[in-house]
């Protein structure tokens, strides 16, 4: 009897130190329930395509890109003239690598090339230089990608030209 008795307040002492004090939950009003996303808006990323493209056109170079919302959704893409057939779906490959890493391709390519993280290999990425994150404020509002010689130059001179300083390309 003494050690059901025991085992009792044991389980009740258990029992209470798992408890829940109802002081230390928020309550609802104190939650976010929303909170503000920005977006890219399609004259923003056409604007991107073009500047990217008279970037190419003034280092002699042929590009294609694409640029991907804060979801991965396809906004804008352009292949110059004489881009390869795959030009664009490489681009779009290394748009969604750098939008799901929050980083540059050319980082990621880093890490996988030293055996540092090799997740992007399985995880069906393509970590190839040439895309980057779009971020204004901390927060990552899209990726270009770009499939050309200089890729991530042609982003950055892109980034650089339509959010003029107000966007980088590091999530950290």
């Amino acid at each position: 009897m003494r050690m059901r008795a025991f085992l009792l307040s044991l389980s009740v002492l258990v029992i209470a130190s798992f408890a829940v004090d109802p002081s230390a939950m928020q309550a609802p009003s104190a939650v976010q329930a929303t909170r503000e996303i920005k977006v890219i808006s399609s004259a923003g990323a056409r604007a991107m395509a073009d500047a990217c493209t008279a970037w190419a056109v003034q280092n002699k170079q042929i590009v294609a890109m694409a640029i991907l919302d804060w979801g991965g959704n396809l906004i804008e893409s352009h292949a110059m003239e004489g881009a390869p057939m795959n030009a664009i779906d490489t681009a779009l490959l290394k748009a969604k690598s750098a939008l799901r890493w929050r980083r540059p391709t050319s980082e990621t390519n880093k890490m996988v090339r030293s055996g540092e993280n090799l997740a992007p290999t399985f995880m069906n990425d393509f970590p190839q230089p040439g895309a980057l994150p779009i971020v204004i404020n901390g927060q990552v509002i899209g990726a270009m990608g770009v499939s050309g010689a200089d890729g991530e130059k042609c982003a950055q001179a892109a980034i650089d030209a339509v959010f003029k300083g107000q966007a980088t390309s590091a999530a950290r």
